[in-house]
């Protein structure tokens, strides 16, 4: 009963499944590599042993029996041999047993006997047929032979040799291989293909929300489980891009009733006559609404939205370069004159100002190296100072993490420079990595990707 409920949910399954094309892909498969296997045995065999009555023997055997019956005894070995040629046998015996052909049940031609007698005009003759496969214990001598009897019970025997592939066993054998593994090769390919366009496309798709929020939803089709997760990953595709809005007009509010009181502390300050007391309380306030726009930076990060476009990446690095130039600020800057990357150049903007204002901001010597890899980019930012400490290098990735402990502006911001870029990084499908140099100074490694 068990069984018989396993059989009716199968059959009861949607047509169009995974499971469903990789079984009639197996199937298809053997079922093409038998078909191959058979038709090239089947026309090889036909090729390398037609019947007898196909390989022009016995209107050429009738002909020359006839000659030699009509004409005396003396003649006719005479006239058998003059008849050989090189393709073409014959022979003049006084006996059968002369001819020595193999023991056969029934040699007697049924197949192209009446054909041979009416050429013969002897109904009454007696003919006996030999094919190559009679042979079989002595394959050397294997051939097509032809027994006729002549009038005074004598026997003309015609031989024609066995016809071949041309190969030997083993090449055949290669040949039938290649046959099977072929047709295995373009059955799946077939089925395969129709599994993978999808995936392809769902995987495209995907690749393509993960650098633009506001790419369009992925087409729904191919196999019933593709189409499944398509749905899913549209769901949660159009779920996450309500998310984003959504928090976005929250954060726009909320950047608004912070920065009011704020402003109101500001204003209050300028009634403070003691004029200690009043620096004190505009660096606190300055301090306070540097961290508030550093958050609210950090959590609402308008990059993330940016679509994803073409740009210059190397033109970007020469212009960053060139920015902290006219500041005063020498960085240095290894990279080809031109490299096209497909991404948000704002969000990856901000990545490298972040990099190289610590780089600034916490050493010397500041510099900047791009370099093309295979399937990527790599974006080394370094510079000469203190560096980080190995037990640090994933701390300071936290959120709102320093290192000296304070929250001091004169020291350092708020602890999100990192986190934010490290985030741009990973929205792109890269990597960023920190490491001491050697000498002292840190190095900072950038890796995207770049699509195919």
């Amino acid at each position: 009963m068990n069984v018989l409920r396993a059989v009716q949910a199968t059959l009861e399954l949607p047509r169009d499944t995974v499971a469903r094309w990789i079984a009639l892909t197996t199937v298809a498969a053997m079922l093409t590599s038998l078909a191959l296997n058979g038709a090239f045995s089947l026309l090889g065999g036909v090729w390398a042993r037609p019947p007898l009555t196909e390989v022009g023997l016995l209107e050429k055997a009738a002909a020359v029996t006839r000659i030699i019956d009509s004409v005396p005894t003396a003649q006719r070995s005479g006239i058998a041999s003059a008849a050989s040629d090189k393709a073409f046998t014959s022979q003049w015996l006084m006996r059968h047993e002369d001819a020595r052909m193999p023991a056969v049940v029934n040699p007697d031609f049924s197949a192209g006997g009446r054909l041979l007698r009416t050429l013969l005009e002897r109904p009454d003759a007696r003919v006996e047929a030999y094919e190559p496969s009679d042979w079989v214990p002595q394959l050397a001598e294997s051939r097509y032979s032809l027994l006729i009897e002549l009038r005074d019970h004598s026997w003309v025997l015609f031989s024609v040799p066995n016809r071949s592939w041309g190969l030997s066993e083993v090449p055949r054998n290669l040949i039938i291989l290649l046959l099977i593994l072929s047709s295995t090769l373009v059955v799946a390919l077939i089925a395969t293909r129709h599994l993978a366009t999808p995936l392809e496309r769902f995987a495209k798709g995907a690749r393509r929300f993960g650098v633009d929020f506001k790419a369009p939803p992925i087409a729904v089709e191919g196999p019933r489980e593709i189409r499944d997760a398509i749905l899913a990953f549209n769901g949660m595709q159009a779920q996450i891009q309500h998310f984003l809005h959504d928090r976005t007009q929250m954060l726009a509010a909320i950047s608004h009733d912070l920065r009011a009181p704020l402003t109101r502390m500001r204003l209050r300050g300028e009634f403070i006559e003691d004029r200690e007391q009043q620096l004190r309380l505009f660096r606190d306030v300055d301090e306070m609404q540097a961290m508030v726009n550093s958050a609210l930076e950090f959590f609402r990060d308008d990059a993330r939205l940016e679509q994803a476009t073409a740009f210059d990446l190397a033109e970007l690095l020469h212009t960053l370069v060139d920015d902290y130039k006219d500041a005063g600020i020498d960085v240095t800057l290894d990279s080809p004159p031109r490299f096209v990357y497909v991404g948000r150049p704002i969000g990856i903007k901000r990545v490298l100002v972040n990099l190289l204002d610590n780089a600034i901001k916490y050493g010397v010597e500041p510099g900047m190296t791009l370099r093309a890899l295979t399937g990527g980019v790599d974006i080394r930012v370094s510079d000469r100072g203190p560096g980080i400490a190995p037990e640090y290098q994933e701390k300071v990735f936290a959120p709102f993490f320093r290192i000296e402990g304070s929250r001091n502006k004169h020291t350092g911001g708020v602890g999100l420079g990192l986190p934010a870029a490290r985030a741009i990084v990973l929205e792109h499908g890269g990597s960023l990595t920190l490491r001491a140099r050697r000498g002292g100074g840190l190095e900072v490694r950038v890796r995207l990707p770049v699509s195919a």
